[in-house]
């Protein structure tokens, strides 16, 4: 009988092998690519010794780039194979239009620019790996900086609470409840085609302010973003909906009674608010389209993936 032939790990390890230099420049990218968001993690994270000119800051990112080089180096064939298969999936869907280059480009960019402006980074990290529905295309379409939706969102500053005096911490959560009663008191519930979903701009909704439960969220957290807010996206099962960064659990004492006393008497007269604490303890209100008042109930309970957008 013959032998079976032996499987020679080391000629396959040598045959995958990218050839020198090019390894080291692989490696070397996507050290950067991985550190950068790592640092900003850390800075913001570890107390700052304010050594002068940030000498702790950059001692902390070479330290962290030798680091993480010498795990991709040891980790080098397996990576460089990953990395194929990943920029060959990309490339697919970049013919395809769907998820590709483009997109993972501007979700990096995104995220570490999102990072390096919020006191908890691995957040934005958290919230980039929970799956959510079309988020691509919804980012994109949250159009805050259009001049359209940030004049919407003006018109209705200047139309409601616009007299309330003596709540100047308030004032932009104020501001947003108004473009919240904007918006619901106009919007009109239309279905998506048969063939899928249709992803509504923000300035494409303020045309008729007709959409389904993605496209009003999508105006709503473009709108209350265009004048300071911070709002997420909520995915539950089949839906999702708007809510609004209040603050603290004293914060939300402080809007309760602004919205049962001052803005929305009537619509909130004997309800409770519905709203949501993180892991910070931050307040998260409700503000679907579904509710009357700022933290009126919620159409569905169950979290599946939530998308802040600060």
């Amino acid at each position: 009988m013959t032998q079976p032939k032996k499987i020679d790990f080391k000629k396959i390890k040598m045959q995958l092998q990218v050839k020198k230099p090019w390894d080291h420049i692989i490696i070397f990218f996507l050290n950067l690519l991985i550190a950068f968001p790592i640092f900003i993690i850390l800075h913001q994270n570890i107390i700052n010794p304010n050594w002068p000119f940030n000498i702790d800051r950059i001692f902390l990112f070479l330290v962290l780039l030798a680091v993480i080089h010498f795990v991709l180096l040891s980790l080098r064939t397996i990576i460089i194979v990953c990395l194929a298969i990943y920029f060959l999936i990309l490339f697919y869907g970049t013919v395809i239009g769907n998820y590709g280059f483009n997109s993972v480009f501007e979700d990096y960019n995104s995220m570490v620019y999102t990072m390096s402006d919020n006191p908890y980074p691995q957040d934005i990290i958290i919230a980039k790996l929970l799956p959510f529905p079309n988020k691509s295309e919804i980012i994109s379409s949250i159009e805050y900086q259009n001049p359209k939706v940030r004049n919407f969102a003006i018109m209705a500053t200047s139309k409601h609470f616009k007299n309330l005096k003596g709540y100047s911490d308030y004032r932009t959560i104020i501001q947003c409840f108004a473009v919240f009663k904007e918006i619901n008191h106009r919007w009109n519930y239309v279905n998506d085609p048969k063939e899928g979903d249709y992803i509504a701009t923000a300035s494409e909704s303020l045309l008729y302010f007709s959409g389904d439960c993605d496209d009003h969220s999508i105006l709503m957290a473009a709108a209350v973003r265009a004048i300071g807010g911070t709002p997420r996206l909520i995915h539950t099962k089949g839906h999702i909906y708007p809510e609004i960064l209040i603050g603290s659990m004293n914060d939300l004492e402080k809007v309760n009674y602004l919205i049962k006393n001052e803005l929305f008497v009537k619509e909130s007269h004997n309800q409770k608010l519905h709203y949501h604490i993180d892991e910070r303890g931050q307040v998260w209100m409700n503000l679907d389209y579904t509710a009357n008042y700022p933290g009126g109930p919620f159409l569905s309970e169950e979290i599946l993936g939530a998308l802040t957008l600060n």
